[in-house]
């Protein structure tokens, strides 16, 4: 792809997001940009051909599409800083800021623009992410070429911008929540006598095995659970033990406290 890229905000999603367009051939690295105020931190994008500055508005000039990187508290006084630079008739702009809404972006920058919003999660780092994307004045041509660019750093599905605090629960707050059933599995196998690290390699290949017969199959959980449980087996012995002490009840519940928690604040 020749389009370049900045990207405002160069922490560690800024910087994941550039080394898996580059990775997985997407984008060169001299097509890429990255800005943060202390560029000393980007030492090794630099290396790798990435340019990088501290300089917001370069990076908008440079750039055809821009990918805003950096905290919610810093989106309204930081866009409305750069609201000249932008071009309605160039630039498209993707906002990865986690609950700051399209409307919010709009207001800040007073000013008509394609925008999209997209709810990635930490396995972007690997270009493993589920991204959850809204869009609002995009044509045809913008969604293909965001929807291509996000496919290099995982997979991609489109929602409506009013489930965006729910895909954030889901695929972003979701990643730490299988982290902890992991660990546990991890606790329950040294337990039952494997060491810490054969364990851990266990239970993290099981789980990505397990989410890649739901991925590549297109099955449902529970027809892939009928295959490993026989009739008073072990299996059916340990899920129903774990549904007694209230397993896939606690985990509803956690999905939808963080939920609350999102609309509260």
């Amino acid at each position: 792809m020749s389009r370049k890229i900045a990207i405002i905000g160069g922490g560690n999603l800024g910087t994941a997001i550039a080394e898996g367009l580059i990775n997985s051939g997407f984008s060169l690295p001299e097509h890429i940009l990255i800005t943060k105020r202390n560029t000393k931190t980007l030492q090794p994008m630099l290396e790798r051909g990435v340019l990088v500055s501290d300089d917001n508005e370069e990076a908008i000039r440079f750039a055809d599409l821009i990918i805003l990187a950096v905290k919610p508290f810093q989106v309204n006084d930081l866009l409305g800083k750069l609201q000249v630079n932008f071009d309605p008739n160039r630039h498209v702009l993707v906002s990865v800021v986690t609950g700051v809404s399209i409307e919010q972006i709009l207001k800040a920058l007073n000013k008509k623009l394609a925008i999209i919003r997209a709810m990635p999660n930490t396995a972007i780092a690997i270009q493993q992410s589920m991204t959850c994307l809204s869009a609002h004045e995009v044509s045809k041509d913008q969604i293909s070429y965001i929807e291509d660019l996000f496919n290099q750093l995982g997979r991609v599905v489109w929602i409506d911008e009013k489930l965006m605090d729910a895909a954030t629960v889901l695929g972003a707050c979701g990643t730490a929540y299988a982290m902890r059933y992991i660990r546990a599995n991890i606790q329950g196998g040294i337990q039952i006598g494997f060491d810490a690290a054969t364990a851990s390699l266990i239970a993290a290949q099981t789980v990505l095995g397990a989410a890649e017969l739901l991925l590549k199959k297109g099955a449902h959980p529970e027809q892939e659970i009928d295959k490993v449980t026989t009739p008073k087996g072990c299996t059916i012995a340990g899920l129903n033990e774990m549904e007694h002490q209230g397993f896939s009840s606690s985990l509803i519940k956690g999905i939808v406290a963080s939920y609350d928690k999102i609309q509260k604040d």
